[in-house]
């Protein structure tokens, strides 16, 4: 059972991560591939969660058939909390379930539920005052979301999305002034360079409404610096292999001897060569691991006809490099140089 709970968690961290992610992003492709992130774990989410509350279905008198569709998977999950009520940890899965399934009025319930169970938790907080923001027709926040912002906040000073919606609040209620001292403190806490540009532009936007200066220009070093990488083709290799122009080319940072899951990618041609690429938060593939949160990173490129960046017959594979964090220089890898 650790096992499941252990799954259920990290899938529940990830569908808040696809669910969130589009504040914080300014590209539609990145913005699509978080939405699929989501969907595409949402069944699983559900599965799991009847798994925390009625255990495997083999321990059961009855066998529980697996549930084929999403809508299926939280008829389950709502049968097991009717039996077994004071699970918060499962009225928060199926509120996030409900979410997933565009059923805005349902995930607020829920999410009132697993509050009044865990009062004090502040992402459960901000979860619930969004739930309650999308379930209300006009979108707008009433004194029960504002409270349980501020609650957030005041339980966790370094929560991005409370102190975000908060300083939304501010602006919509016509006070600037506070919507852009609210926001300020993101600037030191949000990693991602698109989306400081974006916060700086609200910011500077609601300053200027409430009358006042626009922010200093930023520091070129004031957010941490990305990981620049050269890539290079042997030229040995390029005589004695025939490679089309069109090959794909990864350049991919990973954690040394952890899973093969890249934590920043990029993706070029093979008739870009050389290239020099600057991966950082925003390369990558998973919203919940960033590259600056990392002291060591494991960085190399691949040769890859398939155009996929998980390794496929006939790939090749530069050799990897350890690099520390954050990295002065750039990082020199060449692709089919021999070992």
């Amino acid at each position: 059972m650790p096992l499941f709970a252990a799954i259920a968690a990290g899938l529940a961290l990830l569908v808040l991560g696809a669910v969130l992610w589009p504040l914080w992003r300014g590209a539609a492709g990145r913005r699509q591939r978080a939405l699929l992130l989501g969907i595409v774990l949402a069944l699983g989410l559900t599965t799991f969660a009847l798994y925390r509350l009625v255990g495997m279905p083999a321990a059961l008198e009855v066998p529980t058939a697996a549930p084929q569709t999403p809508q299926e998977a939280v008829a389950q999950l709502e049968a097991a909390l009717a039996r077994n009520p004071e699970r918060a940890d499962g009225w928060v899965l199926l509120a996030r379930s409900y979410a997933m399934l565009e059923r805005p009025a349902d995930a607020r319930r829920a999410y009132a539920r697993a509050l009044k169970l865990m009062p004090d938790e502040p992402d459960l907080l901000v979860e619930a005052a969004q739930s309650r923001l999308m379930a209300d027709p006009r979108k707008s926040f009433d004194a029960e979301t504002v409270a349980m912002l501020k609650r957030a906040l005041e339980l966790q000073p370094a929560n991005q999305h409370a102190r975000w919606f908060l300083g939304t609040w501010h602006r919509q209620n016509g006070r600037a002034a506070e919507a852009a001292t609210t926001w300020e403190p993101l600037l030191t806490q949000v990693t991602d360079q698109a989306a400081v540009a974006t916060l700086r532009v609200q910011i500077d936007a609601a300053r200027k409404e409430a009358g006042l200066s626009p922010l200093p220009a930023a520091a070129a070093d004031a957010a941490p610096a990305g990981l620049t990488v050269k890539v290079a083709l042997d030229a040995d290799f390029a005589a004695r292999v025939r490679l089309r122009g069109d090959t794909s080319v990864f350049v991919i940072a990973r954690v040394p001897g952890g899973p093969p899951m890249p934590v920043a990618v990029e993706k070029h041609r093979l008739q870009d060569l050389p290239l020099t690429v600057v991966l950082d938060d925003g390369d990558s593939p998973m919203p919940t691991q960033k590259l600056s949160a990392l002291k060591e990173v494991e960085v190399f490129a691949r040769l890859s006809e398939s155009g996929q960046a998980m390794r496929q017959p006939g790939d090749v594979d530069s050799e990897p490099v350890r690099v520390a964090l954050p990295a002065k220089a750039p990082v020199d890898v060449v692709l089919g140089r021999p070992e």
